[in-house]
């Protein structure tokens, strides 16, 4: 995970991933937050703290992660309000947080990990506060990025629902992401298995930054479908995107 990290570091200010995620969860913030006078914030899995940086836009935001590698590196950065910690074990009280969030670390935990995180996410956001979760999804698209994210499973709509609502969250929006990737990535990934998938080393390229006219294209791509899920769920993507309610 550490190797996961250290590529996040070096492309997820430039990269077309990224911007797209940007670009996709924070309308959700912002509804999550809306009429918040002095918004809490947590990252669940924080790795390198950029999102606790892009959350800090919204409210005072907090971050904590097991790697002290990415943690390293975004104090480095930077960064601050990070902590070591793990995601079934979180050192803040109870019903303190108005938003939790989980960017792309439920998919890698044990599946008793993966209910104890959700657990504590419910534990740690107020009554009618709220989860916004990002999961890797479609096992079609399983690929050699799976074996740098330690992916343990891809999620559908129905198996994240199911998720949350066990642990007593109300679904508010629930939808795929980079559905623009879909082609391209599908077609990518099925040859990686055919061939087998790459070890560890070797899979870093997955995250590296494409040529620039490839990859100013592909950022168009994701941007515009960010605008388009302002109105709308997309039925596919490489990605599910949640936003969850805990109950008054």
């Amino acid at each position: 995970m550490d190797d996961l990290l250290r590529a996040t570091a070096r492309a997820e200010s430039r990269h077309f991933w990224f911007r797209g995620f940007r670009a996709f969860v924070t309308p959700l913030v912002a509804e999550a937050l809306a009429g918040c006078a002095e918004p809490r914030i947590l990252d669940c899995g924080c790795g390198t703290g950029a999102n606790v940086e892009l959350l800090n836009r919204y409210g005072c935001a907090f971050g904590f992660d097991l790697s002290a590698t990415g943690l390293s590196l975004g104090r480095n950065a930077g960064r601050g309000r990070l902590t070591r910690a793990s995601v079934t074990a979180v050192p803040f009280p109870s019903g303190f947080f108005d938003l939790v969030t989980s960017f792309d670390v439920l998919y890698s935990l044990e599946a008793h990990d993966e209910q104890r995180a959700v657990a504590e996410m419910f534990r740690l956001v107020r009554s009618g506060g709220f989860a916004l979760v990002n999961v890797a999804a479609m096992d079609i698209l399983r690929g050699d990025h799976s074996v740098l994210s330690h992916e343990r499973r891809r999620y559908s709509r129905e198996s994240l629902r199911a998720l949350l609502v066990s642990a007593g969250f109300t679904i508010v929006r629930l939808t795929y992401t980079n559905a623009a990737l879909f082609l391209p990535l599908a077609a990518l990934r099925t040859v990686q298995r055919m061939r087998g998938l790459a070890i560890e080393g070797e899979a870093q390229r997955e995250i590296s930054v494409p040529p620039a006219g490839v990859n100013a294209a592909l950022t168009a791509a994701v941007l515009l479908e960010s605008v388009w899920l302002r109105y709308a769920n997309s039925p596919f993507g490489s990605s599910l995107l949640c936003l969850a309610r805990k109950p008054e």
